[in-house]
């Protein structure tokens, strides 16, 4: 099991969080931990945002109205 001290939302402290067994194979690096106080769960997640892809061509916009 992985230890780590995080703030808990639920006791409002910092506290000792563990991982339990893991079945999904993530073993000590499993994002599941649980408070050692009070038994909350949480889940550690990282996420990667890639910018949007334009498509090939942007719609411009004159720049100054047409006089007609």
């Amino acid at each position: 099991m992985s230890d780590r001290e995080l703030h808990c939302d639920t006791c409002e402290d910092v506290v000792l969080f563990e991982a339990p067994p893991c079945g999904d194979g993530h073993g000590a690096d499993c994002p599941e931990l649980i408070c050692t106080r009070c038994g909350a769960a949480v889940v550690i997640a990282t996420f990667t945002f890639r910018p949007a892809r334009l498509s090939g061509r942007r719609a411009r916009r004159p720049s100054h109205p047409q006089a007609a």
